[in-house]
């Protein structure tokens, strides 16, 4: 079977599921999207390597990385490869002395371990006839368009996450240490956008 590149183009709160994420695919030259609702754990892990974010300590998925590394198992590509009852099915291709290993994985946590490894992501051509969207709006709910890009689902700004700008640069990446210390990965983003702005100011 021919197998079907897809990329990260979204990641938002799931409009059919509270308390879960929607991880939208996009296919790599095509307009469909295959979206897929994860846990909040999941999501987190996704997003705290599509953000480039180091945490305090390593998170599962990172654990598992650099175990993986330690032993010289290299990830080469991950594989959507079944849609049962409305639950996706996922296989992460390793390569080890020249063997080439599967390893059953849920989807969610093989698209982690993929951002780890910047490996590409593929599926077949049925579970996009089954699952897939075709995008034409890109004002519908946890379809943005952006490419390879994470979108989180921002609060209501508090009163203090509207006062960054009053910080000092320094003090924004003490803050920027702390929160991630506590693993507040979302307020971790906002003070780090607020970095990235003021660099590219």
């Amino acid at each position: 079977m021919k197998k079907i590149e897809l990329g990260i183009v979204a990641l938002s709160h799931s409009v059919t599921q509270s308390h879960n994420y929607a991880v939208v695919l996009g296919e790599e030259n095509g307009s469909r999207r295959l979206p897929i609702v994860i846990g909040g754990f999941e999501a987190q892990a996704i997003a705290v390597a599509m953000e480039r974010m180091t945490p305090n300590r390593p998170l599962t998925h990172d654990l598992f990385k650099n175990a993986m590394d330690t032993f010289e198992v290299e990830l080469q590509e991950v594989v959507i490869n079944n849609l049962l009852d409305g639950i996706f099915y996922a296989r992460l291709i390793c390569m080890k002395g020249g063997e080439l290993i599967e390893i059953d994985s849920r989807t969610s946590d093989a698209l982690a371990m993929a951002v780890r490894f910047n490996c590409p992501i593929y599926t077949y051509e049925f579970i996009l006839d089954a699952a897939g969207v075709i995008l034409e709006d890109s004002d519908q709910p946890g379809m943005d368009d952006a490419p390879k890009k994470v979108k989180r689902k921002r609060k209501p700004k508090s009163k203090e996450e509207t006062t960054l700008t009053s910080f000092s640069d320094t003090d924004l990446n003490k803050m920027l240490d702390e929160v991630l210390a506590d693993e507040d990965y979302e307020r971790a983003a906002e003070i780090r956008d607020e970095i990235k702005r003021r660099e590219e100011g």
